[in-house]
């Protein structure tokens, strides 16, 4: 079990190299190259909140797999801008060889699974592709055109994306989109339907982009933000889903991380070794998923604010291992980084023990037995309080 465990842990430390990775996008603000991890988990949003048009036979719970993964290989090959002079054969030869290599690092079973996932992806040709597919074309489209002040060039970008490359197709495949899209390129009023209505809630999302944690990547080069988080722990919990105390169901939690951290554009993010009022800090998330969960259509958001309830509250199966995993990330980046959040805030061995020893322990045992050798030689060696 421990030769497996590193095997997982190896590969999702790896992983936290997609953060780094910097997209021709930019955040609707404006402010900086979108990465690719933030996009992926964005996308697997889109993928949820857009289930309504996913057709029949589809599988959305697949879809947000799918999209979990697709860019993985960028760690390797980069991102390759639609709009730039690029030999698409050998980007494609390329991945596939990444997709190889990074997958390899699983167990052989996973590996054989998330490969086949990306492969399937890729090929366009499923139900379950076509729809993650779409939505990989499609989101970066408003990416652009919901910005404030969209820039002129990417505008162009997408003008010619949607009437002569890889986007043009949906204008079938997704009229609705297709529609509003070239509403926003032309200044007119566009129709309000069951695509825009949901709309405003994507773009909101973007902000979560910009929220930054304690923590810090891996490679120690910066703060994480909240949606690359939120990407990131997605992937813990469908690698390590076999270590839960508990069977769980492996979607309801993914659904469940995909959302946790949303109140933190409102509500900010609170570090878990600092000194924070529960009660002011409760009632700011409360109000926050009152109004962000609040912009999309009324059944819709009701039944996805009880999801994020259902996590904050943390008695269910998936809420327990969902919040043990949500805790579990951290001191593994901080393990790599030269202690991190730990050093930041002096925290003591017994503190961590408490603070994130305990739900990890609640939700995944095995994971915290993983981790303890390692923490205590970690602390010795940094001289915090054991």
């Amino acid at each position: 079990m421990t030769a497996r465990l590193s095997a997982q842990i190896g590969f999702l430390k790896v992983a936290d190299r997609l953060k780094s990775v910097e997209r021709a996008n930019v955040l609707l603000d404006l402010s900086r190259p979108e990465n690719s991890a933030e996009h992926s988990w964005h996308l697997a949003l889109w993928a949820l909140v857009l289930e309504p048009f996913a057709g029949a036979g589809v599988s959305v719970d697949r879809a947000i797999r799918m999209l979990l993964l697709h860019d993985l290989v960028e760690i390797e090959t980069g991102d390759h801008p639609i709009h730039e002079e690029t030999d698409w054969d050998a980007v494609a030869r390329a991945e596939r060889a990444a997709a190889r290599r990074l997958f390899g690092l699983l167990p052989p079973d996973q590996a054989a699974m998330f490969l086949d996932l990306w492969t399937e992806f890729e090929a366009d040709t499923t139900p379950d592709a076509r729809y993650a597919k779409m939505l990989d074309r499609c989101q970066p489209l408003f990416q652009v055109l919901c910005a404030d002040a969209p820039r002129s060039d990417h505008v162009e970008v997408v003008r010619e994306n949607l009437l002569n490359g890889r986007a043009a197709y949906l204008s079938s495949a997704f009229p609705e989109a297709f529609t509003h899209a070239m509403a926003l390129l032309e200044n007119t009023p566009g129709q309000q339907d069951a695509f825009t209505s949901r709309l405003l809630f994507l773009a909101e999302a973007d902000k979560l982009k910009s929220v930054f944690r304690a923590s810090r990547l891996l490679d120690d080069s910066r703060f994480e933000n909240s949606a690359e988080h939120s990407w990131h722990i997605m992937l813990y919990a469908w690698v390590l889903s076999e270590h839960g105390v508990h069977p769980v169901d492996t979607d309801r939690v993914l659904r469940m991380l995909l959302l946790h951290d949303l109140v933190e554009i409102d509500a900010g993010d609170n570090p878990i070794h600092g000194n924070v009022d529960h009660a002011a800090q409760d009632a700011l998330e409360q109000a926050a998923a009152e109004r962000l969960f609040g912009l999309l259509p009324p059944e819709q958001g009701v039944s996805l604010r009880s999801l994020w309830q259902e996590f904050e509250a943390a008695e269910t199966p998936e809420a327990i291992f969902g919040k043990a995993v949500d805790r579990v990330q951290t001191p593994i980046a901080n393990l790599e980084n030269g202690g991190g959040s730990w050093i930041s805030y002096r925290v003591s061995l017994p503190q961590l023990e408490a603070r994130v020893g305990r739900p990890v322990r609640r939700g995944a045992p095995d994971l915290w037995t993983w981790l303890q050798p390692q923490l205590l030689d970690c602390f010795t060696r940094l001289g915090l309080p054991v």
